[in-house]
């Protein structure tokens, strides 16, 4: 029983790749209908892919590691280095930043001139973005607001902060529109922020039909196509847990 359901979702996974490129081919046509066919067919094989192997679904858990605490954010107690930010000072410490990420690390290990730096001037970020990255960094947590997610998704892939980075995406994802649709995918192509792409490339797919009046959308199309390869690539190479244990 266990082998026939193995070689059950082995046969599913083969089935889905091999119709793949069919489904590529009618997306790039120059036939409207064969766009929209092989649109909607791509949609409803990304749903079967998804329930099959879940990717991107949410922000993952923060990765596993010790936590100030929130009561050391921006407090001076034992703090060794001081950022400022737009004339202001913020306390840390360099502990906490070392373990959050190789930015930090490369900050205070490497040879930049920060390493030995007590006042950090910090000239690109604003103050309430920058107290919000801190936080996640002490915390592990942040509540994201669509009003502060894009200046904080360009700030954690700055500091490669990639948990942070995904809790933005996630929101970010949720403000997508078929007004924004190309604003939002090349957000996505300038931060490396691979889940509101795939979230994109869906939005996509899923408004195929209600696209096509829209200016560069034969452009945008195209610009998919590789990527919407690559995101059937990695769903249907992943079976789930719940399916490895069949």
């Amino acid at each position: 029983m266990l082998n026939f359901r193995k070689k059950k979702n082995l046969t599913i996974f083969i089935y889905l790749s091999a119709g793949l490129d069919i489904l590529l081919g009618l997306l790039g046509s120059s036939s409207p209908k064969q766009q929209l066919d092989g649109a909607i067919a791509l949609y409803r094989l990304a749903n079967k892919a998804t329930t099959l192997s879940p990717v991107d679904a949410a922000p993952p858990s923060p990765t596993p590691q010790v936590y100030l605490g929130e009561q050391y954010v921006n407090n001076a107690t034992l703090s060794d280095v001081t950022f400022l930010v737009e004339g202001r000072r913020f306390y840390a410490h360099r502990i906490c930043l070392l373990a959050s990420s190789d930015a930090f690390r490369a900050m205070f290990d490497g040879g930049y001139r920060e390493k030995d730096a007590r006042d950090i001037e910090i000239p690109n970020i604003r103050w309430e973005v920058f107290e919000l990255m801190m936080r996640f960094i002490y915390t592990g947590s942040v509540d994201v607001t669509l009003g502060i997610a894009q200046d904080l998704l360009r700030a954690a892939d700055q500091y490669l902060l990639e948990g942070l980075k995904r809790l933005c995406e996630y929101t970010i994802a949720q403000d997508i529109t078929l007004e924004n649709i190309s604003s939002m995918y090349e957000l996505s192509e300038a931060f490396h922020a691979i889940s509101l792409r795939h979230r994109c490339i869906l939005f996509i797919l899923e408004q195929f039909d209600k696209l096509t009046d829209k200016p560069r959308h034969s452009q945008l199309i195209h610009r998919i196509i590789p990527e919407i390869r690559d995101y059937f690539d990695k769903a249907l190479a992943k079976p789930n847990q719940h399916n490895s244990r069949l």
